[in-house]
């Protein structure tokens, strides 16, 4: 029975990739046969922007995660990690730091890595730093905010302190537990076949998110054509609410890291430095697209404790970073 489902959700999802792609191919014959509103061309086009700019990066993240799962053994993982839980978040960021991986490709990435036998917390470390503290995003924010670099370097800055304090709530909650969904594909591959082994898991697993990210796609490209633009200027202003907002829609937008600071720095003369930092920090860590994404790999348990966490330590440092800034 299990076998049917899972087929009939792939065979679902398949479908759904080809009516995306004849979509994408043939839109412009639809704009010009068939009279469509303007919203609804705003919401297929930001749709497809998303997968577009996000379908390479998935590719990166499932693929270093297959290679993973077929050349990294579990003592290997093991070893790299320092015994002692707090001293192991330093390295865990420093890591996160070299990846030049966005929040979509991280994802599946960590996850296996948890699965070989990294802690948790060190997982988490690394998933919420990569997508921030990565060269490729650092170059982006300076390029963006190169008349501003306390945001360049408090995005920096606040994310690496974030990312710590993160890591060590997360271990006191899940010391002795393990939040992982079963692994569907966790076959062992006979050493000869290590390549096929690697494209057989590789593509088990862009299935397995791509689903997720073409919900998260699409809400997310819904909420940006329905947000009331007159609302954000009203509230830009306000040191408390500021923050708040931005995070709110950074969550919304799902924008990916390597591109967000673009977007922040038009927000530059409606709201606030304190929240435009929110919005650069509180993204790339969690967004509605990679929420969805997570709830494939992770019980809602955690996912939900892991959300409320990062809210909370995002909003609260980057608010003590306005009044020391």
């Amino acid at each position: 029975m299990e076998n049917i489902v899972q087929r009939s959700r792939d065979f679902g999802a398949f479908i759904f990739f080809i009516v995306i792609i004849s979509l994408f191919l043939l839109g412009d014959f639809f704009v010009t046969s068939v009279s469509v509103p303007t919203p609804a061309l705003q919401v297929g086009t930001i749709f497809l922007s998303i997968l577009l700019e996000a379908i390479p990066f998935i590719l990166l993240g499932v693929f270093a995660s297959a290679l993973i799962q077929t050349f990294v053994s579990e003592q290997t993982v093991q070893k790299w990690i320092p015994q002692h839980p707090v001293v192991s978040l330093v390295p865990a960021a420093v890591v996160g730091a070299l990846l030049p991986i966005c929040e979509c490709a991280i994802i599946p990435v960590v996850r296996r890595l948890i699965a070989k036998g990294m802690p948790l917390h060190v997982g988490v470390v690394i998933m919420v730093t990569a997508p921030i503290l990565n060269p490729v995003v650092f170059a982006s924010t300076y390029y963006a905010f190169s008349s501003n670099m306390n945001i360049v370097y408090g995005r920096m800055g606040v994310a690496f302190v974030v990312s710590l304090i993160i890591g060590f709530i997360m271990y006191v909650i899940f010391r002795h537990r393990l939040p992982l969904k079963p692994m569907k594909h966790s076959h062992d591959h006979h050493t000869n076949h290590r390549l096929t082994a690697t494209l057989i898991h590789a593509v088990d697993e862009f299935f397995d998110v791509g689903r997720y990210l073409i919900i998260g796609a699409f809400v997310a490209s819904f909420f940006q054509v329905a947000i009331n633009r007159e609302i954000l200027v009203e509230i830009g202003q306000h040191e408390v609410l500021a923050p708040a907002l931005m995070m709110a829609l950074a969550y919304v937008l799902s924008i990916c890291s390597e591109a967000d600071a673009f977007v922040a720095a038009s927000f530059t003369s409606t709201f606030t430095p304190a929240s435009l930092l929110a919005f650069l920090v509180y993204g790339p860590m969690i967004d509605f697209k990679n929420t969805l994404m997570m709830l494939a790999y992770f019980r809602l348990m955690f996912v939900v404790i892991f959300i409320s966490i990062v809210t909370i330590v995002v909003y609260v440092s980057v608010y003590i970073f306005q009044l020391v800034v």
